[in-house]
């Protein structure tokens, strides 16, 4: 009997928190170069993929439109764009999407993983992910 119980349980705590992180949610990034927050970024899945917004722009963010960025996004605000977008989950990882920087313009391949419920680990790449850097977002609460 104790067995069946301990089974159970496993099987109901493996779909409570096994299953339960995801990368949907608030996230704040940080800047690179001096640590600062700058912005909440919303990650979201629209048909099967995974997208990103800046939704809010916080005290250490240096610019707020994208004016280094090309076609549509040329001058367009940084609240309400997308910079993460056709993310593809596989595994424990997300990939195969696109990321923007808005202080460059520059678009880069993409590569997403958590690491713990609350710490997101995000790489943005050109060719492999070796050439490329990364950040870590974290969950707004």
């Amino acid at each position: 009997m104790s067995k069946v119980l301990f089974s159970l349980f496993l099987v109901f705590y493996t779909i409570q928190f096994g299953f339960s992180q995801t990368i949907t949610g608030i996230w704040k990034n940080l800047d690179d170069v001096d640590g600062k927050e700058k912005s909440h970024i919303q990650i979201y899945e629209e048909n099967g993929k995974i997208r990103a917004k800046v939704i809010k722009l916080l005290a250490g963010a240096t610019i707020t439109k994208c004016n280094e960025c090309s076609g549509a996004n040329k001058g367009r605000d940084i609240v309400g764009m997308d910079i993460v977008w056709d993310m593809e989950k596989n595994g424990s990882e997300y990939d195969d999407g696109t990321i923007l920087d808005p202080k460059t313009g520059k678009e880069y391949s993409c590569l997403m993983k958590l690491e713990g419920n609350d710490k997101l680990k995000v790489r943005g790449y050109i060719g492999v992910s070796i050439l490329g850097r990364t950040q870590y977002w974290y969950r707004v609460k």
